[in-house]
């Protein structure tokens, strides 16, 4: 048998280049479009179309002391991190409308970033909710902010609580 005419099956080509396979991509595709696409640009699965975003310049999405927080916050609505979506609107700056767009929201909570910041026509101060194109928004300050046991996180901890039951009628 010639070795030009051996052909191995897709996967033991598979698992002899598992390392080194490059794939392309179709060059028929804007790119543009690639990073949105082939990346994953938040966390969850967005099961009740919650967004939420968050200011994070040290971690992809966000650190892990704010996700625990966070999770604990969802858990106390009844909701966990399938139900959402997390933006990092630092490493990703979505404006409203392709976040709209691609998470379809019914509820919008922004931590640390202003309505100005993803090109929303209107301001409201923190935890005053605003219904808007058929979604609620709240703002709120820095997750960080809501860490630790100092009196000063104690009452944002405690105005995020009083908007979120609101919000979720919990």
């Amino acid at each position: 048998m010639k070795l030009e005419k051996l052909q191995l099956p897709d996967f033991v080509l598979a698992e002899l280049y598992k390392d080194s396979l490059v794939i392309l991509s179709d060059e028929t595709q804007p790119q543009q479009d690639l990073p949105e696409e082939k990346a994953n640009w938040f966390l969850g699965e967005n099961k009740k179309r919650v967004t939420i975003l968050v200011n994070d310049a040290e971690a992809v999405y966000l650190r892990d002391e704010w996700l625990s927080f966070l999770s604990a916050i969802l858990s106390a609505c009844k909701l966990n991190l399938s139900d959402v979506a997390i933006v990092n609107h630092s490493k990703t700056p979505h404006p409203y409308k392709k976040i709209l767009e691609k998470l379809l929201p019914e509820y919008f909570i922004l931590f640390d970033v202003t309505a100005n910041a993803i090109q929303l026509p209107f301001t409201i101060p923190d935890y005053q909710m605003q219904k808007y194109n058929n979604c609620i928004f709240l703002l709120t300050p820095s997750l960080e902010k809501m860490l630790g046991e100092s009196k000063e996180a104690k009452l944002e901890k405690s105005k995020l609580w009083l908007s979120l039951k609101k919000m979720f009628n919990v």
